[in-house]
C-alpha cells in the first residue's frame, strides 16, 4: 500500500469515529515525533500492538477488500508481565469493502456495530480440514441463539451485536446503499501473528510504499522506547 493511502485511510476513520461520538484514547493521536520520545513506560503499548492497523491483505486493491482497524487496548497470552485477558478494538469497513473469511484459532469476539450503515457477516463452520463446511452454524445475536444454513449472512444494524466463536469462518462486508460502518469488537487476548485462519492465502500486514510522511504509525511500526 501507498504511504499516502493509508494516510487517507485513518484521516477518514478518525472522521468517522468523531461523527459518531467516540473519544480515542491520547496514544492514537501521537505523530512519528511523538513517539520518538516515548519511553519504556509505554511499552504495552509496543508490545500488545496497540494503535493503528491499515491491511489490504496483500491483494493490492484495499477499496475492495481491506479493513482500517484501532487497537484500543490488550492483553498478551505469551507475555506474563501482561495480565488483561481481553481485547478491543474499532474498525471502520467501507461500503464496498470486504474484509476475507478466516476464523481464530483461540479467540471468541464479540462483534457491534457501533453506527453507519448495515455490516453483514457470513458465517460457516470449519470442516477440521481448513474447508467450508455444509452445516449450520449456531448464531448468538444479543441474546438469541438459532441455527442458520452454513453460508448465512447475518445482518448488523447499528447498536446489533454478534458473537463468533474459534473455528467459526466468518467475514465482513457492507450492504450496499447503506454507507460505511463504525464497527465495535470485544474479545479475549488478540494476536495477528498467530490466531487467524484465513480460507484463501492473503497477507496480514501490508509492503507499504513511502510516498508521503505517515500521518501516524501503525501498531508494527513503533520506535524503541527512548532510555
Amino acid at each position: 500500500m501507498k504511504r499516502s493511502k493509508i494516510n487517507q485511510c485513518i484521516r477518514e476513520m478518525e472522521a468517522l469515529i468523531r461523527e459518531h461520538g467516540f473519544a480515542l484514547p491520547p496514544f492514537c493521536h501521537w505523530t512519528p515525533e511523538e513517539w520518538k520520545e516515548k519511553g519504556e513506560e509505554y511499552d504495552e503499548i509496543r508490545d500488545n500492538m496497540l494503535g493503528w492497523d491499515i491491511t489490504d491483505y496483500g491483494q493490492g486493491d484495499f477499496d475492495k477488500c481491506g479493513f482500517s482497524l484501532i487497537t484500543i487496548r490488550n492483553g498478551n497470552q505469551n507475555d506474563p508481565k501482561y495480565k488483561k485477558v481481553y481485547a478491543e478494538k474499532l474498525l471502520m469497513l467501507k461500503e464496498g469493502q470486504h474484509s476475507p473469511m478466516h476464523f481464530h484459532w483461540k479467540k471468541s469476539e464479540d462483534i457491534i456495530n457501533r453506527g453507519g450503515g448495515t455490516l453483514i457477516i457470513h458465517l460457516y463452520n470449519d470442516d477440521g480440514k481448513g474447508g467450508l463446511a455444509d452445516t449450520d452454524v449456531t448464531v448468538n445475536s444479543d441474546g438469541r441463539s438459532y441455527q442458520a444454513p452454513a453460508g448465512t449472512g447475518v445482518r448488523l444494524h447499528p447498536g446489533e451485536s454478534i458473537t463468533l466463536w474459534p473455528h467459526q469462518y466468518h467475514d465482513f462486508d457492507v450492504e450496499p446503499g447503506t454507507g460505511d460502518v463504525l464497527i465495535g469488537e470485544v474479545s479475549m487476548c488478540n494476536d495477528d501473528n498467530v490466531d487467524n485462519r484465513f480460507y484463501e492465502k492473503v497477507g496480514r500486514f501490508p509492503e507499504i510504499e513511502e510516498d508521503e510522511a505517515p500521518y501516524r504509525l501503525l501498531c508494527n511500526e513503533y520506535p524503541k522506547a527512548k532510555k
